[in-house]
């Protein structure tokens, strides 16, 4: 059984620990659903992206409940009112919130205008059918129901979880720089799964759209709409990395003086 001192010395510990072996495990688990057989090599890329967010979101939530909480001899309230958009960054999860119902619309558009073909199975749900000087064309992959079923169950999965931490987090005893890096972690691991997602749904549409010439003004138009969200999920992707690696929240001050003026 282990001592006092040396249990304390290993949950100081455990979080970064937990949130680096969740990456790690996510690398390695998506590497082998990447390079798995498969007659559509989209759908691995799916997969392993899927997984590899949903254990990056793992190991964050291990490593939070590992976590330590003070005992404080005196308990003390504040009259200000503890939420969770105090906790979480400010700046990015507004964008990261942005990019999930930009992925949601993204992929209710791919299911609408993805083909459904009862007599070629093997593409149904996973291309787009046009148009191209009078001859229909099949272009994918297209971010269709075959492909957004896995990443739709891996957002149904981690969101409701990451968002009962981050209410357990906002409620719970630790001074707010604590509550805050703990809240970023979350947030970044969340980000991950998202943003991750989002990309390849982007390059998935770019992809089919640019295959031929035959997407006319309207694919252009759609090229041209999504280029900056790509362009954003990959910015976010890294910050997230970082975020899940190394969690330091900045301290809002505009925040704090708002919450010594209400006291």
């Amino acid at each position: 059984m282990l001592d006092t001192p040396l249990q304390s010395r290993f949950l100081d510990h455990a979080d970064p620990f937990a949130r680096w072996s969740g990456l790690a495990i996510g690398i390695t688990v998506a590497q082998v659903l990447v390079t798995m057989e498969s007659g559509d090599i989209t759908m691995p890329l799916v997969f392993a992206l899927a997984a590899f967010g949903l254990c990056a979101v793992g190991g964050v939530l291990i490593g939070d409940a590992l976590t330590p909480r003070p005992q404080e001899a005196v308990r003390t309230a504040s009259l200000a009112p503890r939420l969770v958009r105090n906790q979480v960054p400010p700046r990015m999860a507004p964008l990261l919130l942005l990019q999930a119902g930009s992925l949601l619309v993204l992929l209710v558009i791919g299911a609408v205008t993805a083909s459904y073909d009862s007599d070629r199975t093997d593409e149904t749900g996973r291309v787009i059918t046009l148009t191209c000087e009078g001859i229909r064309a099949s272009l994918g992959p297209w971010p269709g129901l075959y492909y957004s079923g896995p990443m739709l169950a891996a957002l149904a999965l981690a969101t409701p979880v990451c968002f009962w931490a981050l209410r357990r987090i906002a409620h719970g005893p630790g001074d707010d720089q604590q509550r805050r890096d703990r809240a970023w972690a979350i947030t970044g691991a969340w980000g991950l799964l998202v943003s991750s997602q989002l990309l390849l749904v982007v390059l998935m549409i770019l992809v089919a759209l640019t295959e031929q010439a035959c997407a006319g003004p309207l694919g252009a138009a759609t090229i041209v709409v999504i280029c900056p969200l790509g362009l954003l999920s990959l910015f976010t992707l890294g910050w997230s990395l970082v975020t899940v690696v190394a969690p330091r929240a900045v301290e809002d001050e505009a925040g704090d003086e708002g919450t010594d003026d209400d006291e």
